[in-house]
């Protein structure tokens, strides 16, 4: 595929616009949607964020606090992104340009969705070498690591959605082509290619085998310290082995599971074909409504793992369920 022409450009929009009213009124729901998603993760996040400042756990998990931090900031510029794409329909000069490239491109969502990707897949990695190899961890994990593991984070999405945007996207007439000017059919599929592997495959490789690792670890602790304890411990020994289950479960099928429609998403967009286009413009916006559905559920699935942040929450709903001035019991929790 050369590069595009104003022609196909013509030919895409007529594409667009021979869209069934029942596609055009599903796009319309989703897009709604997806407002509504990214409110409830803006506002389920600055609540997680919240509690780890609160209980001091943000100095302790470093990581998990900068997951947080990273899906906050993606579901608020989701909001305020998707808010303003349904009022700005033309564009022109230097303004038009920008907001075309940053915003109607959703540039700026796709570098803190990737960067919170990454910054996940570290997430796993660092829960893996304090398990698996904690006498390691103890000696030679430090701080300017994980520091500089939230700095790649941020690199990859900035390098691939810059390298991706500003080359492909550009404002023809008063309208918005995103992501419609590809060099060739190869570019094309190899930009689609390394975010698949890159942000999903290798990302899930990671899950299942640290967190197999992590449980096998887990197993055979408990195996070993069940001979020299009581019946209690083998009770909380079950206990935890079931939480590390729930969250392994949890963690990894809630990320397959959401994450793939959007990829399914970008392999369509490479079938040129206009009821499949159709198909795939919908599909985007249930995609980005079930990605938002993980980023909702995955503060809750990390932090609220931590008994001082769950302190904290149980706190903020027993203060705001009892009646009258705050008691001191609950300016202690909170």
């Amino acid at each position: 595929m050369t590069t595009q022409t104003a022609d196909d450009v013509t030919q895409t929009t007529a594409n667009n616009d021979s869209m069934s009213s029942s596609l055009r009124g599903i796009r319309f729901y989703f897009q709604r949607a997806v407002i509504v998603i990214g409110v409830v993760g803006t506002a389920a996040n600055a609540l997680i964020l919240y509690a780890l400042i609160a209980s001091y756990q943000h100095k302790k998990h470093v990581l998990i606090f900068h997951q947080n931090v990273l899906d906050f900031v993606s579901s608020l510029l989701l909001v305020i992104t998707s808010s303003l794409k349904l009022y700005y329909s033309y564009y022109s000069g230097f303004d038009g340009y920008w907001f075309c490239t940053l915003i109607e491109s959703e540039y700026l969502i796709w570098v803190v969705i990737l960067a919170s990707k990454i910054n996940l897949m570290f997430v796993t990695i660092e829960r893996y070498l304090k398990v698996v190899h904690s006498a390691w961890s103890k000696d030679k994990l430090r701080n300017w690591m994980l520091y500089l593991a939230m700095a790649l984070a941020w690199i990859s999405g900035f390098v691939h959605m810059t390298a991706t945007t500003f080359a492909t996207t550009k404002v023809i007439g008063g309208v918005c082509y995103a992501y419609k000017f590809w060099r060739s059919t190869a570019y094309l599929v190899s930009n689609r290619v390394v975010f698949f592997v890159y942000f999903y495959a290798i990302i899930l490789i990671i899950f299942i085998y640290c967190y197999g690792r992590i449980l096998s670890v887990i197993r055979r602790q408990a195996r070993v310290l069940v001979h020299h304890r009581s019946a209690t411990y083998q009770t909380h020994s079950r206990r935890l082995q079931m939480s590390v289950i729930k969250t392994i479960i949890l963690v990894s099928a809630s990320f397959a599971i959401c994450d793939l429609p959007i990829n399914l998403h970008f392999i369509l967009r490479l079938v040129r074909n206009p009821a499949l286009s159709d198909v795939s413009n919908v599909l985007y916006y249930a995609a980005m409504f079930t990605s938002f559905l993980y980023i909702c559920a995955n503060p809750f699935i990390y932090a609220t793992k931590l008994y001082p942040v769950r302190r904290v929450l149980l706190g903020l709903i027993t203060c705001r369920q009892t009646p009258g001035p705050p008691t001191e019991g609950c300016i202690e929790m909170a």
